[in-house]
C-alpha cells in the first residue's frame, strides 16, 4: 500500500506509525483508518515493537469532521462497523508490544486510539477529551470498553459526560496511561522505551499482552491455567534458554525474539 497519510518506517525492529495530516491535526478519515490497519497489520509480521504517533503538535484531533463532501454521506454505525474496528483490532491484536506516543492533544476517536495501545506515553502538555458528547454522541471507538476497565466507572462516566480535558498528569494519577514526561525529553525518552522492548524476549511479550487480555474474563482457575500454558510455551524459547544463561554469568541477555 501507498501511505500518504501516514508516514512508516522500521529501524532496529522498531516500527513507527506517524499519523500525517498536521495541517488538519491528523484527524482520522477513511484513507488514514485503511493505512493505519494496514502498516500496523505489517508492522506485527516483521517488527518488534510497534509505536503509534503524530506528526506536527497534535496527535489526534479524532474524526475528520471537515470534510464536507465525506460528512453528507457519512454514516457513523457503518463507519465504525467497517473501518475503525478493523483498525483498533488491528492494534490490540498485535503481536508485538504497542506504544502510544502522545505528542499533544488526542481528542474523541484520537483519545481512544492513543488508548487502546498496550502502553501509551504522553508528552507533559497533552490531554486527552472525551468531546463526543459536544456534538450529541457517545464515547466511541473502544472508549466505552477502555475508559472503565482503565479508570474505574466514576472516573470514565465523569469523562464521558462533561467532555472535560483529562492532561498527561492526571491520565497518569489516574492509571489512564502508563507516564508523561517533560516536552523537550518525550521525543528521546519513547524512542528508547521502544528501543528496550525492540531488544527484549519478543515470545514473552505476545504472551503477556494475551494473559492480561484474558484475565477480564477468565476465573482465578482458569488464569492459572493460562499461565501455566503460556509459561510452558515461554519455557520452549531460545530467549528463555538466553535469560537463564546472562542470569548465571551475570551478563545483560541478548534475546533475538524467538
Amino acid at each position: 500500500m501507498q501511505y500518504e497519510a501516514i508516514t512508516y518506517e522500521v529501524v532496529d525492529g522498531v516500527a513507527v506509525v506517524s499519523l500525517n495530516r498536521p495541517d488538519l491535526m491528523n484527524a482520522l478519515n477513511t484513507q488514514m483508518r485503511a493505512e493505519i490497519t494496514h502498516a500496523v497489520t505489517e508492522a506485527g509480521k516483521t517488527a518488534r515493537v510497534v509505536v503509534i504517533t503524530g506528526n506536527g503538535k497534535a496527535f489526534c484531533s479524532g474524526q475528520d469532521l471537515g470534510d464536507r463532501s465525506a460528512m453528507a454521506s457519512f454514516d457513523v454505525e457503518r463507519t465504525l462497523r467497517d473501518e475503525y474496528e478493523p483498525m483498533l483490532k488491528a492494534i490490540v491484536d498485535c503481536p508485538v508490544p504497542t506504544i502510544s506516543a502522545v505528542n499533544g492533544p488526542a481528542a474523541g476517536a484520537g483519545a481512544n486510539l492513543a488508548l487502546v495501545a498496550d502502553v501509551v506515553i504522553a508528552s507533559e502538555s497533552a490531554y486527552f477529551v472525551q468531546a463526543f458528547t459536544r456534538i450529541g454522541l457517545i464515547p466511541d471507538a473502544g472508549g466505552t470498553w477502555a475508559l472503565p476497565r482503565q479508570i474505574g466507572l466514576a472516573k470514565a462516566m465523569g469523562a464521558a459526560l462533561f467532555a472535560d480535558k483529562i492532561t498527561a498528569e492526571q491520565a497518569d494519577k489516574w492509571g489512564l496511561i502508563w507516564e508523561y514526561v517533560a516536552d523537550d525529553e518525550f521525543a528521546e525518552h519513547w524512542k528508547a522505551r521502544a528501543a528496550h522492548l525492540a531488544k527484549g524476549p519478543t515470545a514473552a511479550y505476545t504472551r503477556v499482552k494475551q494473559a492480561m487480555r484474558e484475565s477480564f474474563g477468565n476465573t482465578l482457575d482458569e488464569q492459572l491455567a493460562l499461565e501455566a500454558k503460556l509459561q510452558g510455551e515461554c519455557g520452549k524459547t531460545r530467549d528463555f534458554m538466553e535469560g537463564v544463561m546472562a542470569f548465571v554469568q551475570k551478563r545483560p541477555a541478548e534475546f533475538e525474539g524467538r
